[in-house]
């Protein structure tokens, strides 16, 4: 403790010393300046040591704090000087490679290293004589404690002395096997989505192509009736021919030749026989067309991206709607200018269908006429379609979950609840947006967006 010149201590101190001066011939004054000299140079040292004795609890604290972060580090840290060896390490590098921090130091890093590409991808950035401040990124090989080579994605940054000269090298780096393996996973997760996404696309579209087989069959009926009563023309006109030209090779009169022709009615065979066969390729043709179409909306889409008017993929898909559907539709709708979109057209086809599909199905749950107002228009870069149904609207308590997968107000076994949520996700994917909402005069109102584009090739 210091002595003031109150203490007895410095009292006495006081009396001797000027006792000395009387004895020595120095006036008092100065004595009373020097020893006043002396007790503010010993409080001046009390407090500068006790600065110190907390800058040193500062400075262990901070150490204290540095090693237990780089004892939690999962990365593994080392620190060499200039000529590589190890200076520093933390707990990660130590239990990779199965040597303390003791045993660590002082050793060449490249002692560390499982194969000759690694040491020598390390000594090219050690020995770079210009290294940049950022540090080099480098994959290498470590030796782990079993000698087996690890994996490691490794930063080299270098580290400069106040000179700026270059005192060593710090290498952070993460085994990459176990991210290796977790990306695989992912990977393999991620195809697996894709390919159950595709499987679940494809099902929904089942699903809407199973709803027109009525409406399908209809269809096909006609053509194919009609091509079969003209074949059956064709093979008693055959018939009548046969006869009448083995007549001829048989060299019947003319008399014969002639009444055959009567009576075979061989005039009017001729005269029908073109109407007939046109009527047979165009039934034969109409049939075609019917199921090209089922086969372009049921095959698996390729994902390819073409100019597509979008009135054309509406038309189609009020053409099947109306063969699928037992309700009466009232459709108001009027073709305009070409929208065309880039995209599938098969994808697209299939929203709009489910779009007319669930509006037939809330407007007309009643055996009630379905009135639907679509239209279709490009607004500047964008392609707009818009579906009004005439019945009672969407409830406000699903209009957020409108899209959701499996979300369906029908009854079990009447829909999947996945129509809106594919088509969606259809329209996401060619950069599009589908939205609902209850209409101001009644009814629920899809719009249906996607950019424009200028290329019809």
């Amino acid at each position: 403790m210091p002595h003031t010149p109150d203490s007895p201590k410095a009292s006495a101190d006081t009396e001797h010393l000027l006792a000395r001066a009387h004895i020595e011939g120095v006036d008092e004054a100065t004595w009373l300046d020097v020893i006043q000299r002396m007790d503010e140079v010993y409080s001046q040292l009390v407090s500068d040591e006790i600065a110190l004795e907390q800058k040193n609890v500062e400075l262990e604290e901070s150490q204290q704090f540095i090693f237990s972060v780089m004892s939690a580090m999962s990365d593994v840290l080392l620190v060499c000087n200039e000529r590589g060896e190890i200076e520093e390490t933390n707990a990660a590098l130590c239990e990779l490679v199965g040597r303390s921090d003791d045993l660590l130091h002082g050793t060449p890093v490249y002692a560390l290293l499982a194969d000759n590409d690694s040491a020598a991808r390390l000594r090219g950035i050690l020995g770079d004589a210009n290294p940049s401040r950022r540090g080099a990124a480098a994959e290498l090989n470590l030796l782990d404690a079993e000698g087996r080579p690890v994996p490691v994605d490794a930063n080299l940054t270098p580290r400069f002395a106040r000179n700026g000269r270059r005192a060593g090298t710090v290498f952070v780096g993460r085994p990459t096997a176990e991210l290796k393996r977790a990306y695989h996973e992912l990977r393999e997760a991620h195809e697996a989505l894709k390919l159950a996404q595709q499987q679940l696309l494809h099902s929904e579209k089942m699903a809407s192509l199973g709803r027109l087989v009525a409406g399908v069959a209809h269809e096909l009926n006609n053509p194919i009736s009609f091509v079969l009563g003209n074949v059956h023309a064709l093979k008693k006109y055959s018939e009548r021919m046969g006869r009448y030209i083995d007549a001829v090779h048989e060299g019947a009169s003319d008399e014969e030749l002639a009444d055959m022709r009567v009576k075979l009615r061989i005039e009017h065979l001729l005269k029908d026989l073109p109407s007939l066969i046109e009527g047979t390729v165009e039934g034969a043709q109409r049939t075609a067309d019917i199921v090209n179409g089922l086969k372009r909306f049921s095959a698996v889409d390729s994902g390819t991206r073409e100019p597509v008017d979008l009135n054309t993929v509406i038309r189609r898909a009020i053409h099947w709607i109306r063969k699928g559907s037992t309700a009466d539709i009232e459709l108001d709708w009027t073709p305009g200018e070409p929208c065309i979109v880039q995209g599938s057209a098969g994808q697209l086809q299939q929203v709009v269908m489910n779009l007319l599909q669930n509006a037939c199905d809330a407007a007309g749950s009643d055996g009630q006429t379905v009135r639907l107002d679509l239209a279709c228009e490009s607004r500047g870069d964008t392609v707009r379609m818009t579906l009004r149904d005439s019945g009672p609207g969407i409830p406000d308590e699903y209009l957020s979950r409108i899209f959701e997968p499996f979300f369906t107000t029908k009854p079990v076994g009447k829909g999947t609840g996945l129509g809106l949520s594919i088509s969606y996700g259809i329209v996401e994917q060619h950069g599009g947006t589908l939205t609902a909402r209850n209409h101001p005069q009644g009814g629920a109102e899809f719009a249906l967006e996607l950019p424009r584009t200028d290329s019809t090739s």
